[in-house]
């Protein structure tokens, strides 16, 4: 099975780069200095428009914790019905108690809604902020995602790798595990090699700057297609 390159995008011009330098797939946000937030329906619309990819959007409303009051899932909820009616592939969601545990109403709120409009569901890296994180990967499976993003609750994915090829283990076919953090073309087909994951994610920056590169974007998928 030939890996994918999901490309994290927080502005046209990086899914611009992304869709250039031939990936897979896009995970558009806005706010990368904030780790992403839930991008504007103008620049979902812009990235739908781009020939040849898929787009997922990412459901966070403001940064800081995964915590989020009644107000803040509602608009969560519009987010992603917004997401739909322009065209997304699939959603980005993620939310926890304050105990560090998932929530659980909401995210099964969350995936639902989505999966009744058609879309795929990845859960983001709020996953490494869980006190359980195996027991969190049981719940998320549970609640139908497709997939989860994850470091590995390290710093970095390289720095993950044993906690993620474990949950890629206990897994296996129910969901897709996929490293991110600090992945770049140096180190991307590494980590796949040492997790047994078939998927990575990547903003695919050059040094120095928040908008993707055509040619690292590249750079990576030629060496994880090796």
């Amino acid at each position: 099975m030939k890996p994918i390159l999901e490309v994290c995008c927080a502005d046209i011009e990086s899914a611009i780069a992304a869709s250039e330098g031939g990936a897979q797939r896009i995970e558009l946000c806005s706010a990368l200095s904030a780790d992403g937030l839930t991008p504007s329906g103008a620049l979902i619309a812009a990235a739908r428009a781009l020939p040849g990819i898929k787009l997922h959007v990412l459901i966070r409303p403001r940064e800081g914790n995964f915590v989020y009051t009644p107000s803040e899932q509602a608009v969560m909820m519009a987010d992603i019905s917004l997401a739909a009616d322009l065209g997304a592939d699939g959603v980005v969601i993620g939310a926890l108690t304050p105990e560090g545990e998932l929530d659980i109403p909401l995210c099964m709120a969350l995936a639902s809604k989505a999966v009744a409009k058609g879309m795929n569901v990845t859960f983001h890296r709020a996953f490494d902020q869980c006190i359980d994180p195996f027991n969190a990967l049981e719940q998320i499976i549970a609640m139908g995602c497709n997939r989860l993003l994850t470091s590995g609750q390290a710093p970095t994915a390289a720095e993950g790798v044993k906690m993620i090829a474990e949950l890629q283990r206990i897994a296996g076919s129910r969901l897709i595990v996929m490293p991110g953090a600090g992945v770049n073309p140096s180190n991307a087909a590494d980590i796949l090699a040492a997790t047994g994951c078939t998927e990575i994610h990547s903003s695919c920056r050059m040094p120095n700057s928040l908008i993707s590169s055509p040619a690292v974007v590249a750079n990576i998928i030629r060496n994880i297609s090796k």
